[in-house]
C-alpha cells in the first residue's frame, strides 16, 4: 500500500474554528440594529461618522504596516481597524467636526495599538483612547449631541449635515442650540447638582419610558446584537453579565427605597453607551482578562466604576474611562485569577 506524506507542523494540530477577520465581521453584524436606529433618531450623521472614522483608521492602519514592513493586504483585511473605527464614531455626536475622527483615529491605530506591538500586543482598547483623548481635548465639540428625531426642531438632510461636519457651517436660520441638547444622562446630573427632585428631572422630554428618549431603543438594539455574539460564542457572558448585573443590582435598593433622590436601573441601563460597552467593548479579548473568574471582575470593575463617574464624576457617563482603568488592571487580575493548573 502506498503511503501518503503530509506535511505536519509543530503541536497542537487542531485547527482554529475562526479567523480574525471572522470575528471582526460577527461583530460588525450584530452591530448594524443598533447603528439603524441611532441614524433613524439621531439622523446621516452617524452614517457620515463611520465613513470618516473608517477611512482614517485604514489609512493609519496601512501606514504602520508600510513602517512595520508588515502585510497590508494581509492586516487591513482583517477587519480590526473597522471595528475600532466604528465604535468610536457611534460614541461621538453625528454632527462633530471630521478632524475629530482623525485625531481619535490617529491616537487609537498609531499610538494604542501599532506603538504598542500591533495586533494582539494593545493594552487598552483602541477605540476607548482616541474616544477618550479627543473627549478631554474638545469637550465642546463631544457634547453637541443632536436631539432625537422627535424632539428636533429642525431635520438635517444629508447635504446639510456634510456641511456642518466638513464645514461647520448650518442652514439660514439653524444655530447649534435649535439642534442639539443635552443628553439623558446630562440632563440627569445637571438636574441633581442644582438640588431638583428626581421626579422634576424626569419630566424632560429628553426621557423616553424606561431611558433616553431614543437612547432606549439604541441600547436595546445593542443588546439584542450582544446576545446574537454570545449565541455564536464570539463573546462570553462573564463581562457583559457581571457589568450589568452590578449596575442593577447596586442602582435597585437604592431606587426601591427612595426614587426621589435615586436613579432607576433601567434609567442606568438604558441610557448613555453602558450597553455597548457591556457587549462590544468592554469584551475585547486583547485588552481584558483571560479567565472565566478574570472576566467576572472586570466586568465588575466597569459596572461599578461607570457608576461612581456617573455620580460623582466630571463626566455624565463614564464607561470609556471605566474601561481604560481595567485594562490597566487585567494583567493583575489574571494574575490571581488563573485556574489551577491540572494534577497540581
Amino acid at each position: 500500500m502506498k503511503r501518503q506524506a503530509f506535511k505536519t507542523s509543530q503541536a497542537p494540530h487542531i485547527p482554529s474554528t475562526a479567523t480574525v477577520g471572522q470575528v471582526m465581521r460577527q461583530v460588525l453584524y450584530a452591530l448594524i440594529p443598533g447603528i439603524l436606529l441611532q441614524i433613524v433618531f439621531f439622523g446621516p450623521g452617524v452614517l457620515v461618522q463611520i465613513a470618516l472614522a473608517t477611512g482614517f483608521a485604514l489609512g493609519f492602519e496601512a501606514l504602520m504596516l508600510r513602517m512595520r514592513e508588515r502585510s497590508i493586504a494581509r492586516f487591513l483585511g482583517d477587519g480590526s481597524a473597522v471595528v475600532t473605527a466604528v465604535l468610536f464614531a457611534l460614541c461621538i455626536p453625528p454632527l462633530a467636526p471630521w478632524w475629530i475622527s482623525a485625531v481619535a483615529m490617529l491616537m487609537a491605530i498609531v499610538v494604542a495599538k501599532h506603538l504598542y506591538g500591533g495586533l494582539g500586543q494593545n493594552v487598552f482598547n483602541p477605540a476607548m483612547i482616541g474616544y477618550v483623548v479627543v473627549l478631554i481635548s474638545f469637550p465642546k465639540y463631544l457634547t453637541r449631541w443632536q436631539a432625537p428625531a422627535d424632539l428636533s426642531t429642525h431635520s438635517l438632510s444629508l447635504n446639510e449635515t456634510l456641511a456642518a461636519i466638513l464645514h461647520g457651517a448650518l442652514p439660514v436660520g439653524v444655530s447649534w442650540d435649535s439642534i442639539t441638547q443635552a443628553t439623558p444622562l446630562d440632563t440627569l446630573k445637571t438636574g441633581m447638582h442644582a438640588g431638583e427632585s428626581l421626579p422634576e428631572i424626569m419630566l424632560s422630554p429628553v426621557f423616553g419610558q424606561f431611558g433616553g428618549m431614543g437612547w432606549e431603543w439604541v441600547a436595546a438594539a445593542y443588546l439584542a446584537g450582544g446576545l446574537y455574539l454570545l449565541a455564536r460564542r464570539i463573546i462570553t457572558w462573564q463581562v457583559p453579565v457581571s457589568a450589568l448585573g452590578v449596575v442593577a443590582a447596586v442602582t435597585l435598593p437604592f431606587w426601591l427605597l427612595d426614587p426621589v433622590t435615586h436613579v432607576s436601573p433601567a434609567q442606568h441601563l438604558f441610557s448613555g453607551a453602558l450597553m455597548l460597552g457591556a457587549f462590544f467593548i468592554a469584551t475585547d479579548p486583547v485588552s481584558g482578562c483571560t479567565s472565566n473568574l478574570g472576566r467576572l471582575w472586570f466586568g465588575l470593575g466597569v459596572g461599578l466604576i461607570t457608576l461612581v463617574i456617573r455620580q460623582w464624576g466630571g463626566y455624565p457617563d463614564g464607561v470609556a474611562f471605566a474601561v481604560l482603568l481595567m485594562n490597566m488592571a487585567a494583567p493583575l487580575i489574571d494574575r490571581y485569577t488563573r485556574p489551577r493548573a491540572y494534577g497540581t
